[in-house]
Order: C-alpha cells, then structure tokens, then sequence
C-alpha cells in the first residue's frame, strides 16, 4: 500500500475512491463506471498535481526524507553497470552510511559515491541512516583521489541529514575528515557532478558534493543544518521549525535563484517515491548532460570553472 503524508490526505481519499471504483469494475461490468472512474482519476492526478506544485519548504521537506523515496542503491543499480564498491579508509576502518566505488555509466567509467539510508530497520541500522562517521568521508577522499589519478569523472548522490554527531565521530575527527573530503572535492582535475536527491544536510552533504555541477532533484531540500535544529538554536524551540524551513530558503527552486545549485531535475508527479525508475532515469539524463559538457575542458579549465562557481556564491552580479 502506497503510503500518504499529512498534508496529502485529500489526494489519498480520492484515490482510495479510484481503487474501490476499480474494484468494483474488475468484479462487475465495467463498462457502466467507465465514465465516473475516467472523471475521478483525472480530479485525483489534478488534486495531486496542484498540490505538489505549492508544497511549502516544510512540506518539501517531508517528501525529502519519504520512506519510499529512492536511494543510492537503487541509483546504482538503475544507472551503473559493474558497479564495484570499495570499502575502507585505510586508517580505522569502514562506514556503510556512504557507499563508493568504481563502475560504468552509459558505457563510460566513472567514480559514484553517495549516502545510504537504508530501506527497513535492518538496512537503516547498518548504514546508520546515511549519516557517515570520519571514515565514511576519508573513504570518499581516498576514493576521489583514485579518481583523479586515473582520469575518471566522480558522480556524487547526496541524501543526509548530516553527518553522525556521536561523540566516538568527533574523536576520531569528524571535522578534520569532513574538511580534507571538501578539499580533495574542489581541487579535482577531473570533472564531478553532485545531485541531491533527498536531504542535503549540512557539512555532511557538502563533502561531497564541493562540484563542478550541483543538480537538485525539484523535492530535495538543501541546508546548513535542519529546521528543527535551527529553530531550537535561533528560538530554543524546536515546535518553530515549520518558520525556520520557510526562512532558511533551503528548496531547489530558492537556492536556484541565489546560484547555490545550477539547475533542477523535475520528479515525477507526487515525487520521487511514486515512480522512482522515472525519478532516476531523469538523474541519469541530467547528469550525462553535464559530464559530456564537462568532459570538453582541460584539467585546468575544470579547476578553474569550479573556483569560480564556489568563490562567486553571495556575490552580487
């Protein structure tokens, strides 16, 4: 069963009423409710397309972090063959909150790496929710690094709330390690492409997606830290955060407007999670895109473009 947020209540009582039509045609003739079942599906899909083109920030957000939203895996599987994971950072240890390795993308061999949620409790306790510890980000480093080395491009699937705040993760450095990934991110001779394609949060995200190119899916959200945080930060009030989400101007079309991301990959109508091959087959396109226009420029032509993208950001034009 296909499972509603709050605010889409209206859209899931008509299409329940859709179903039930549906029912009662394959039982009976179905010839007789043709016509009231073709009127009610064309108001559910107009209910649904109305709502989803005025969602609030704090509604974006919800369908950000929806359950059945796709994740990296299922990126990785749709997009990339003889995809091979690497594990390690050569210095603690392995993180699954964010998976990387080498494989091939419309024939072409590229580095991907990107947060995983997990799809049940088993799979979000193993990558803990794809919020990465420093060896998460030290792996991406040494992974961008190979990348380098052998001239291929890196792809980056953004989805995090952030990046794991327990105290064994500032120990071992979450800072440094968060810092030294951005870092080897903008200095890259090659060219990298990040896409957002749920939550975007804080230096978490920014790790890896220091890029060429940042794409947002339309229901991504992209922020310094949550509106819960930030609104137990600004106001001591976590309740306000619902205000915060629709100050912080943390969706694909605000950021959009301020040169923070370069362009906006459209969903499905409801999101992603309602058709997600559909969802990922338009990251697929958009990203070949910007790799055929990038892989054009020299390595110094790509450092280059990428300062310049980064320095420019707040600066008026």
């Amino acid at each position: 069963m296909r499972s509603y947020l709050d605010f889409e209540k209206p859209v899931a009582e008509l299409e329940t009423k859709v179903e039930e039509l549906r029912q009662l045609a394959s039982q009976g003739d179905a010839v007789s409710i043709a016509d009231e079942l073709n009127k009610l599906e064309a108001k559910a899909a107009k209910a649904l397309a109305d709502l989803y083109a005025t969602l609030t920030p704090a509604q974006k957000i919800l369908v950000a972090r929806h359950p059945e939203r796709p994740h990296f895996s299922e990126y990785a599987r749709q997009l990339l063959t003889d995809f091979t994971p690497l594990a390690g950072d050569r210095a603690f240890g392995e993180d699954e909150a964010i998976v990387a390795g080498f494989g091939r993308f419309k024939g072409q061999p590229i580095c991907v790496m990107g947060q995983e949620k997990g799809s049940d409790t088993q799979s979000r306790m193993r990558h803990n929710w794809g919020m990465a510890r420093p060896e998460g980000y030290r792996k991406a480093a040494r992974l961008m690094g190979l990348a380098d080395r052998f001239g291929l491009p890196v792809v980056s699937l953004v989805d995090t709330a952030g990046a794991f705040p327990g105290i064994d993760a500032e120990e071992r450095g979450q800072a440094e390690a968060i810092a030294r990934s951005t870092d080897i991110s903008l200095s890259l001779g090659v060219p990298n492409v990040a896409v957002i394609v749920g939550e975007g949060g804080s230096g978490g995200a920014i790790a890896i997606a220091a890029c060429n190119k940042v794409l947002m899916l339309e229901h991504a959200v992209y922020t310094v830290a949550s509106p819960e945080a930030s609104a137990s930060i600004l106001w001591r009030d976590a309740s306000k955060a619902q205000e915060a989400a629709t100050s912080m101007k943390i969706t694909a079309q605000d950021l959009l407007k301020f040169g923070i991301i370069d362009a906006i990959v459209a969903e499905p109508a409801g999101g992603a999670h309602r058709d997600p091959k559909a969802a990922i087959a338009a990251v697929g396109e958009a990203i070949r895109y910007e790799l055929s226009i990038l892989g054009t420029l020299s390595r110094e032509q790509i450092i280059n473009l990428r300062a310049d993208k980064f320095i420019g950001i707040g600066r008026k034009t």
